[in-house]
C-alpha cells in the first residue's frame, strides 16, 4: 500500500486531504476520559498540515442509529485535537451537508477541520452497496486525496473505510503502517516463546482468534469473564459468574487441541468472588473473598483473578520473547478488582519481550491504572481489528488501501 511519505513526496500543498481517523474516544458527561486514539492519529494530521494540506478529519463515535444524536457528537474530540495540535480546528456540524461544505471551502492551506460523526448518516454503515456507495460519493466531493489512518475501523466494510478509497487517490497514514508492522511481528515474524493473554467478558468474542493461536502461540493465558466458561468446561462450579453454556463444547474441543498440539492453555487457579457486582460509579468498597477456582460458591460471581493466579501468569510471561494481551482479566474499573489486570500489565512491563497491548479495554486499563505507555512495545488502537487480523481475516479497510 502507498505510504503517507510517498504521498507527501508528491506534494499535498493546497490539496484537500480526507483523513479517516479513529476518534472513537470514551466520554463521560461530555468529557473525554481517554484521548489515546486522538493522540495516535495526531502525527499523520500534523505532518499533512505542515506540508500545506487542507486536512479534513472524519471518524465515527459510538453507535448512533444513522441519525444525529448529541450524545455522540465529535465536538469534544475536535476540541481535544486542536489542543494537541496547538491550533484552531474547525468543526462542521454535519457530514456532507451545508456545514461540511462551507467548513471545507473555508479551509486555508495547513489548516484542519473535523466533520461530524460519520455514523449520523445511515449510508456509512449500510449493508447495501449502493446506499453505502452513494454516501461515499458525497464524501468524495469534499476531498482530493484520501488517507486511511483509523485502524480501529479497518475491519468494518463502511463507506468511509472501504468505499471512499476507491474514489480518490489514497495512502495509509502513520498509525496504520505502525499497526500493520506490529501485527506482522505477531504472525509472520514471531520470536518465541510467544505468550498470549486473553481476557474480556465473552469467550464467543475470542473463539476465532483462539482457533488460530492454537497453531501459533506457545502459551495462552485465559482471564476475565470468559475464563468461567473454560472452568465450567473442566467440570467446575462457577456460581453466578459469566457463563456461555452454548460455547462449552467448543471450549472443550480447544482444550483438547491445545493438549495435543503442545500449546500450554493456562486457566485461573484462584479468583475473587462476590455476591454483588461492584458499584462502578461510586467505587464503594467491595465485599469479596478469594477462593480456589474449582471452589466458587453457587451464589457468588468471579470478578478478578486471585493472587496465586497473578503470580502464575507473571511467571508464564517472564521468559517470553513476544506477548500479545487483549482484554482485562477482571473488572478493572473498580479498584478492588483491578489487581489482576494490574499484575498482567506489570508482568509485561517487567519482561524483556516485545509486548503488544491489543486495544480497547486493555489500552484503557493500562492508562487508567497509571502505567507509562512507553513501557510497552505497542498499544494498539484497534482491539477488534487486531483480533480479526490475527484470525487471518481480510480487513476491508486495509484491502481498500492496497487497491
Amino acid at each position: 500500500m502507498k505510504t503517507i511519505d510517498e504521498l507527501l513526496a508528491e506534494g499535498v500543498t493546497g490539496k484537500r486531504v480526507f483523513v479517516r481517523a479513529d476518534l472513537n474516544v470514551p466520554l463521560a458527561n461530555g468529557e473525554i476520559t481517554d484521548d489515546g486514539r486522538i493522540r495516535a492519529v495526531q502525527p499523520t494530521i500534523a505532518k499533512l498540515a505542515e506540508a500545506g494540506a487542507r486536512v479534513i478529519v472524519a471518524s465515527h463515535l459510538g453507535r448512533p442509529k444513522g441519525a444525529p444524536d448529541p450524545a455522540f457528537s465529535l465536538a469534544p474530540a475536535a476540541k481535544r485535537l486542536g489542543e494537541l495540535l496547538g491550533t484552531d480546528v474547525a468543526f462542521a456540524t454535519d457530514t456532507v451537508g451545508a456545514s461540511a461544505k462551507e467548513t471545507v471551502a473555508a479551509l486555508a492551506d495547513g489548516k484542519v477541520a473535523v466533520i461530524e460523526n460519520l455514523r449520523f448518516n445511515a449510508g456509512e454503515t449500510a449493508k447495501d452497496d449502493a446506499e453505502r456507495g452513494a454516501f461515499a460519493d458525497r464524501l468524495a466531493e469534499l476531498a482530493d486525496v484520501y488517507v486511511g489512518d483509523g485502524f480501529g475501523a479497518v475491519h468494518r466494510k463502511h463507506a468511509s473505510v472501504f468505499d471512499l478509497p476507491a474514489r480518490l487517490p489514497h495512502a495509509a497514514g502513520y498509525l496504520i503502517a505502525t499497526e500493520v508492522g506490529v501485527l506482522k511481528k505477531l504472525t509472520d515474524e514471531v520470536k518465541r516463546p510467544y505468550v498470549v493473554v486473553l481476557g474480556g467478558a465473552k469467550v464467543s468474542d475470542k473463539l476465532a482468534v483462539i482457533d488460530q493461536l492454537l497453531g501459533k502461540a506457545d502459551r495462552i493465558l485465559i482471564g476475565g469473564g470468559m475464563a468461567y466458561t473454560f472452568l465450567y468446561a473442566k467440570g467446575h462450579e462457577v456460581g453466578i459468574s459469566l457463563l456461555q453454556k452454548d460455547q462449552v463444547d467448543v471450549v472443550k474441543e480447544y482444550m483438547e487441541r491445545a493438549a495435543k498440539s503442545g500449546v500450554e492453555l493456562v486457566l485461573p487457579v484462584d479468583v475473587l468472588v462476590s455476591g454483588d457486582f461492584p458499584d462502578l460509579k461510586t467505587k464503594a468498597p467491595a465485599d469479596f473473598e478469594t477462593v480456589d477456582a474449582d471452589k466458587i460458591p453457587a451464589d457468588k460471581e468471579g470478578l478478578d483473578i486471585g493472587p496465586k493466579t497473578r503470580e502464575l501468569y507473571a511467571s508464564k510471561i517472564a521468559d517470553a520473547e513476544t506477548v500479545f494481551w487483549n482484554g482485562p482479566v477482571g473488572v478493572f474499573e473498580h479498584p478492588d478488582y483491578a489487581g489482576g489486570t494490574r499484575a498482567v500489565a506489570q508482568a509485561l512491563v517487567d519482561s524483556d519481550a516485545f509486548t503488544v497491548v491489543g486495544g480497547g479495554d486493555s489500552a484503557a486499563a493500562v492508562r487508567t491504572l497509571g502505567f507509562d505507555e512507553n513501557a510497552f512495545g505497542h498499544i494498539s488502537t484497534g482491539g477488534g481489528a487486531s483480533l480479526e487480523y490475527l484470525e487471518g481475516k481480510t480487513l476491508p479497510g486495509l484491502a481498500a488501501l492496497e487497491g
